[in-house]
């Protein structure tokens, strides 16, 4: 046996410009490792590394080189202790510092011990049988920008809607809520917001307070990450409910996701496998948040449908009690052609369908 690791560069084109509180984004870069014996190169496991500008720890402007260095000391190890060595260093914590990596390799083990045919667990959901409720996504825009959104969504059957908030003025955001309770009671759609850290410290309450008017969901990330002690404040007395997010981004020790979930007590954490160091980790947190009776949704961060597969499938293996933000797949002019498929709100597996996989 040969097993080699093999990068393959992917460049994905949004549909519109992706307008986020980071600027404006039009293409995201992604890597995809196959993991193959050159002996049987049909059979491979795939996973996705892809940082995302502006969050992930690794991204900066030459990842590319660092990966292959990476990469080619994992190869290394491949050829003389094959996916033994592979699993270790995944738990050795060595590659911490790059959770997109860990994600990554990750799956493609995963995939290429089940046989090469991106059906990671066995579940309910990759076996077509049931889908996954995800929430519509709106993304930051123009007023008239975001009430074509919400308006498409709404057709197209969604009973939780995500919006992202902090680029408009905020009277502005407030009367997109007004005219979407104009049409949509909280008992027939639910809403949540993400500011993406855009409050500051002195107008987070008032403003939240401002949004409880419409029976919003939750909020998540209020405040940027790494003001514990307001953030804690705010879960404690904001009328909406308070879902953390990057502020989960650097933490992989166990002892630190406790004191951290001890110390804030969110109401809910979100899970983005890319961005906080893959499925295992995400598994830990859940865990953690479980315990505790923290709520807790598994969210995409705007993957190829590689790296949202390998997710969704993760995601079922668990009773879902929540929409969940899985719904990024349809962003892109050239993303890979899969299984899966969004119908009334809920993402699918079509088992029987190809993956169309030129690699």
């Amino acid at each position: 046996m040969a097993l080699q690791i093999e990068i393959i560069p992917h460049t994905l084109q949004f549909k519109f410009s992706a307008r986020t509180s980071r600027g404006a984004m039009q293409q995201h870069q992604v890597f995809f490792l196959k993991l193959a014996d050159s002996e049987m190169p049909h059979i491979f496991g795939i996973g996705e590394c892809a940082p995302l500008p502006g969050l992930s720890l690794e991204h900066h402007a030459g990842f590319n080189h660092t990966l292959s260095l990476l990469v080619a000391d994992l190869n290394k190890e491949l050829t003389i202790s094959g996916l033994v060595a592979l699993k270790s260093i995944l738990n050795s914590g060595k590659y911490n510092k790059y959770p997109s990596l860990i994600f990554a390799l990750e799956t493609a083990i995963m995939d290429y011990e089940a046989g090469g045919n991106r059906m990671l667990y066995q579940n309910s959901f990759s076996k077509g049988e049931a889908g996954i409720p995800i929430n519509g996504l709106i993304w930051m825009g123009d007023e008239k920008f975001m009430k074509e959104q919400i308006s498409k969504k709404l057709n197209e059957g969604y009973s939780c809607l995500k919006l992202k908030i902090g680029s408009l003025d905020f009277d502005t955001e407030l009367a997109i809520l007004k005219s979407i309770r104009a049409v949509a009671s909280a008992a027939e759609l639910i809403i949540r917001v993400d500011a993406n850290g855009a409050f500051n410290p002195q107008d987070a309450l008032p403003k939240l307070e401002q949004l409880a008017a419409f029976h919003i969901h939750s909020i998540e990330q209020p405040i940027k990450q790494g003001q514990a002690e307001l953030m804690k404040s705010l879960c404690q007395e904001s009328p909406v409910a308070i879902a953390l997010d990057e502020e989960l981004i650097c933490i992989s020790e166990k002892s630190c996701k406790v004191e951290l979930l001890n110390f804030i007590q969110p109401q809910y954490i979100i899970l983005k496998p890319t961005l906080i160091g893959g499925l295992q980790a995400s598994a830990e947190w859940i865990s953690l948040a479980e315990e505790r009776r923290i709520g807790w949704w598994v969210t995409s961060a705007l993957e190829s449908n590689i790296g949202l597969n390998a997710i969704s499938q993760f995601t079922a293996q668990y009773p879902i009690k929540l929409q969940q933000g899985l719904g990024t797949g349809q962003l892109y002019y050239n993303n890979i052609t899969s299984p899966l498929f969004i119908y009334q709100g809920e993402l699918y597996y079509q088992s029987m369908a190809k993956w169309s996989l030129e690699f």
